[in-house]
């Protein structure tokens, strides 16, 4: 009998065929036939690994059918098909099967190369505005109080950005001109003010990191003060719900510092009327500050103390009266206004970036404002401008030159048009004239430059890049990964840790996350920080040491303070100061999966997840997650099953009911090798007076026990990690979702890490030498 060509290169058997139009089906009866009797669990069914209909492909027609072959490529990949209660081919059947369709796939895709088509205006986000108003006006701003957040779609929040709203556009319009007025130093018509609140679960009483050896609690604040002159700074103390201040037992020193300098000092005492309004009023000092970016400390000299006797290990959470009052009085918030008395913009980063020239007279001014006005627009619009580009912030510049202002408000004025111009708020590639509609093209040197600036620094080209981009050198392959390696040399690749992974992985969730008090006591923002710090620093280091992209899953080292080595039950790391920490076999820490960071946002306020944790790993580590449960599938009851059992039993309901268990059957066993970890990271042996079941699998049938069998799983096979952070990282790259025909790309860019032991740069090489990253095609 003659089998369907693809059904036994699905289930190992034959690699592809060699000729592009030979069938990959056969007749309807020969294809029941053949599944009845070797693969019929791999059609017909509606689970993970069989939902396929693979009666209707052909390679005859791989643009058509692409889509389905890279399902079935992926679930070949990852063992998911033929499914694990079947007999399934060997690895090496496996092997050539993927081989084969790796090659026809890859084949196809070169003499047809699909590059995808982004949106051709595409709109920066909070983030990259924020990056680029740094970037352009040396000047440090926070976008989240000036903007409102933005949708994530595909895992991210630089895809869906195509639209501005009227509402939007009015931020943007107030965001300029605030902008503009503190780059330039324009005087108020009042004083101005802002008010930094510290978070409410913040524990004061140890030392933070940046301020003064010897202090404790309190904030170390990044501010830009407008103008030189005397400003006003108001504190206010934490308290509890009956408005009395937390932790006053006795007499405490209070000092205010500019740049590690004291600028005023407050004793606060007890009140003897127990009116607690007047313990805080008069801690407020007028101080002389000259314009332009300072750290504002405010910190309390640490008293000394002894040890807390307790029975059991005193908790590092004090925030809370009722279940951990603070000891000591804590700041919670910082009040500035000013300037009084300005003495004038003064001599600040951004005016040293902004005013490239300096008008003798009134007679110079115009041609100094063009000047000024070119240097800024170049590098906002990302291209070269010409005097059509010129007319229109010089018109704001001559209307308020007119209305009676100066020559710097007047640049002031010009400044807020280019913020607000379109040419700087989106990202604009267009297709070229002599282009036709479906046709492939390759973009622009420009268009080049800006795409390698927001993506490796979530920011605007600098004007080396520009340089080159304007002279049509930069697409040259040399010339290109040169700059490849220089962007990633510069502080301000940390975006692609602060950004890029802090979406990939979730870190950004960290916000939001808030255990249970009553189980976790010891959970506060301290704790949520170093969490998020020792993660960054992690992959940081992995991307400045250019070190294997493995090394993410499996490491012998992390980055730790004090408080976090305690929650891990590290001895031997004190101070408030991350540092790395070279770890053995009986800390349970180093790679990726034993950071508390992905381990608590994994999980709910109760309790661990095996579902969530699962699903984070097929999502995120293999590229390979479960489909979306039925709409008709209700949620896990916890109190329908005994919150005395660990979670694996209680979560064997969902495994017995058919519509779940062919999702929970990839995704359970997976999270349940993380259960050695509670729902804020720290290791445990025993659960509900049990000791932990840790057994766990991947999909294709693999079994081990605990995080390591685990990590053992997923570096047997490394191509699917890569292949997985390749396919996030050309996401946020491109900044659309990667289709069925990036496949080959993305492929190509992990043979190409492979050859150089999966660095770190050889990937992001591959990314930006790919065809959907240097192409585009034309609607």
């Amino acid at each position: 009998m003659r089998y369907p060509i693809f059904l036994l290169l699905m289930c190992g058997m034959l690699g592809a065929p060699s000729n592009a139009d030979e069938p990959l089906i056969a007749t309807k009866n020969q294809i029941s036939d053949f599944l009845s009797h070797h693969c019929a669990d791999c059609h017909g069914s509606d689970d993970a690994a069989g939902g396929l209909d693979v009666t209707r492909l052909t390679l005859a027609d791989l643009d058509r059918e692409g889509q389905m072959l890279e399902d079935v490529l992926r679930k070949l990949r990852t063992r998911q098909m033929p499914p694990v209660d079947v007999v399934r081919p060997s690895e090496d059947e496996y092997n050539h099967a993927i081989d084969g369709l790796t090659i026809r796939l890859g084949e196809y895709a070169e003499a047809n190369p699909n590059p995808g088509r982004p949106d051709s205006l595409r709109r920066l986000n909070r983030t990259e505005y924020q990056n680029a108003i740094r970037d352009l006006l040396a000047l440090d701003v926070d976008a989240q109080s000036l903007l409102p957040p933005d949708e994530s779609s595909h895992g991210f929040d630089n895809v869906t950005v195509g639209e501005l709203s009227p509402t939007l556009l009015s931020r943007y319009v107030s965001a300029a001109q605030k902008i503009s007025r503190l780059a330039v130093g324009s005087a108020l018509r009042s004083p101005g003010g802002d008010t930094i609140r510290l978070k409410p679960d913040f524990t004061q009483e140890e030392h933070v990191d940046g301020l003064p050896v010897g202090t404790r609690g309190g904030a170390l604040i990044k501010y830009t003060f407008p103008q030189d002159g005397q400003y006003d700074i108001q504190l206010r103390l934490a308290r509890d719900r009956n408005e009395h201040v937390e932790g006053l037992g006795g007499k405490h020193e209070l000092e205010l510092l500019v740049d590690n300098r004291i600028a005023a000092q407050f004793t606060i005492r007890p009140p003897r009327d127990q009116d607690h309004s007047v313990v805080d009023a008069y801690l407020k000092a007028r101080i002389a500050v000259t314009a332009g970016p300072h750290d504002l400390g405010i910190t309390f000299p640490k008293n000394p103390s002894s040890l807390i006797e307790t029975m059991r290990q005193p908790f590092d959470a004090h925030f809370n009266m009722h279940r951990h009052p603070r000891i000591s009085p804590a700041i919670y918030q910082v009040s500035i206004t000013g300037p009084y008395a300005g003495e004038g913009p003064g001599d600040t980063p951004s005016r040293d970036r902004i005013f490239v020239c300096r008008p003798e007279g009134v007679a110079e001014e115009p041609q100094c404002a063009e000047r000024i006005l070119r240097t800024v627009m170049r590098r906002a619009y990302r291209r070269p401008v010409d005097d059509q580009d010129l007319a229109g912030p010089m018109a704001f510049y001559t209307r308020a030159r007119e209305a009676g202002g100066s020559f710097e408000q007047g640049i002031e004025s010009a400044l807020s048009s280019v913020l607000v111009s379109p040419q700087f708020l989106f990202r604009v590639e267009q297709d070229p004239a002599d282009v036709e509609p479906g046709q492939v093209y390759r973009l622009s040197d420009l268009e080049l430059a800006s795409r390698l600036a927001f993506f490796l620094w979530s920011s605007i080209p600098d004007d080396e890049l520009l340089d080159l981009a304007i002279a049509g050198t930069l697409s040259d392959a040399e010339v290109l990964e040169q700059q490849v390696r220089r962007m990633l040399s510069d502080v301000r690749s940390t975006a692609l840790v602060t950004n890029f992974a802090a979406q990939w992985l979730y870190l950004r969730n960290l916000e939001s996350i808030t255990p249970d008090m009553r189980l976790f006591p010891d959970f506060d923002d301290n704790l949520r920080q170093a969490f998020r710090t020792e993660t960054e620093l992690f992959l940081q280091d992995v991307m400045r040491e250019d070190r294997s992209v493995l090394d993410l899953l499996q490491a012998d080292y992390t980055y730790l303070n004090q408080r976090l080595a305690k929650h891990y039950d590290i001895p031997h790391v004190y101070g408030s100061r991350f540092r790395r920490v070279q770890l053995d076999d009986q800390s349970h820490r180093g790679g990726l999966l034993r950071h508390g960071s992905i381990l608590t946002v994994t999980s709910y306020a109760t309790r661990t997840s095996p579902v969530i944790r699962g699903h984070w790993i097929l999502k995120n580590m293999l590229g390979s997650p479960p489909p979306p449960p039925p709409p008709d599938v209700p949620a896990l009851e916890d109190n329908s099953v005994s919150a005395d059992q660990p979670i694996r039993e209680r979560l064997a309901e969902h495994r017995a009911n058919a519509a779940c268990a062919g999702c929970h059957n990839l995704m359970d066993p997976v999270g349940f090798a993380l259960e050695n970890y509670d729902a804020v990271g720290r290791w445990r042996e025993m659960e509900a007076g049990r000791p932990v079941d840790a057994s766990g699998g991947l999909p294709g049938g693999s079994v081990f026990t605990g995080v390591a069998g685990l990590e053992r799983g997923l570096l047997e096979r490394p191509e699917l990690f890569v292949s997985t952070l390749a396919e996030k990282l050309l996401t946020f790259a491109v900044g659309r979702g990667t289709e069925h025909y990036d496949g080959p790309a993305i492929r190509a860019i992990v043979r190409r890490a492979e050859a150089d032991q999966y660095r770190f740069s050889s990937v992001i090489m591959g990314i930006v030498s790919s065809t959907p990253f240097q192409m585009r095609r034309a609607e």
